[in-house]
């Protein structure tokens, strides 16, 4: 059990990494990725309602009725999401500010419903958590390189502090919309290579 384990946790770290080899949840990675404190900040708030709502979906697996799964399935992503939402505005108020609208929109995230209906529903608790936080630490991770990626080279920056000196002239594309694209790219182009090796 405990090899199986390690297998449902570690697949996301890799085999599965949502935007990369799944090409999941590509709206949050393209918009949100500006920043390395905003890919990490939609990353954790991901693998929060991942994590949650993978348990309570297996918990509930045997008793919600399979012709409206999908519903209660999206009723327990959105509450999980309304708490992210209610805990960033109180502790983590200037992110919340700069993720905007992307927050609320986990609820509709592919990943997330994916996983429920894909894994959670058909597995128990204790592997639905592990593969629940393996996608979520997997997407966070994707998320983060993206966004660091993007502001050093389009800011000079590295979490907000300086990376360059004083004559660095900044890639501003880079945290534009076809910058995002074009990062995206590049990131899936190297992780294709690597795999294929």
């Amino acid at each position: 059990m405990a090899k199986t384990l390690a297998q449902e946790f570690t697949k996301g770290l890799w085999e599965e990494i949502p935007p990369f080899r799944l090409v999941l949840g590509l709206c949050p990675v393209l918009a949100v990725t500006k920043s390395v404190e905003n890919g990490l900040g939609m990353g954790i708030a991901t693998t929060f309602v991942l994590v949650c709502s993978n348990f309570l979906v297996s918990m509930l697996r045997n008793v919600i009725p399979s012709k409206i799964r999908i519903a209660c399935f999206i009723i327990i992503i959105a509450t999980f999401v309304t708490v992210v939402e209610l805990l960033m505005q109180a502790f983590a108020y200037p992110l919340y500010l700069q993720l905007g609208i992307f927050i609320p929109l986990i609820v509709v995230n592919c990943i997330v419903l994916g996983r429920a209906e894909a894994f959670a529903s058909k597995n128990n608790p204790v592997f639905s958590v592990a593969d629940g936080l393996g996608i979520g630490i997997g997407f966070t991770l994707s998320l983060s390189a993206l966004g660091a990626v993007r502001e050093v080279l389009g800011e000079g920056t590295f979490y907000g502090m300086q990376v360059f000196g004083p004559s660095f002239e900044p890639f501003t594309f880079m945290v534009e919309a076809p910058g995002a694209f074009v990062c995206l790219g590049l990131m899936l182009c190297l992780m294709n290579l690597a795999g294929s090796r």
